[in-house]
């Protein structure tokens, strides 16, 4: 199954929730992957441009989408970006593969 990672970021009205009322948003996390076939690898706060990272296991890239839209419309986010990761395997079988693409400059 493919991996992504997800990068967040709450919104100042989230903060306010979760300080007033502090919850393990990662058992959250899990059960949306889980409902979809998935598994959740790891959720992580973090310093930085982002408030969060996880790091996600699903069967497909439509699974993964409905779980990322299910929560960008909840509006506790201000922002939510997911990255495909490719092994090396899948990394090594693309650059095979590039080699074959007949690729052309523009103006060339």
């Amino acid at each position: 199954m493919p991996l992504y990672l997800s990068r967040f970021s709450y919104t100042p009205e989230t903060w306010a929730r979760l300080i007033s009322n502090p919850e393990d948003r990662g058992e959250a996390a899990r059960s949306y992957i889980e409902s979809v076939g998935g598994t959740l690898h790891g959720f992580w706060y973090a310093f930085g441009p982002h408030d969060g990272y996880t790091l996600w296991e699903a069967p497909d890239n439509v699974s993964m989408a409905a779980v990322t839209l299910a929560i960008t419309g909840g509006g506790a986010l201000s922002s939510l970006d997911t990255t495909v990761l490719l092994g090396v395997d899948e990394a090594m079988e693309a650059m095979r593969k590039a080699g074959e693409v007949q690729y052309r400059p523009p103006g060339a």
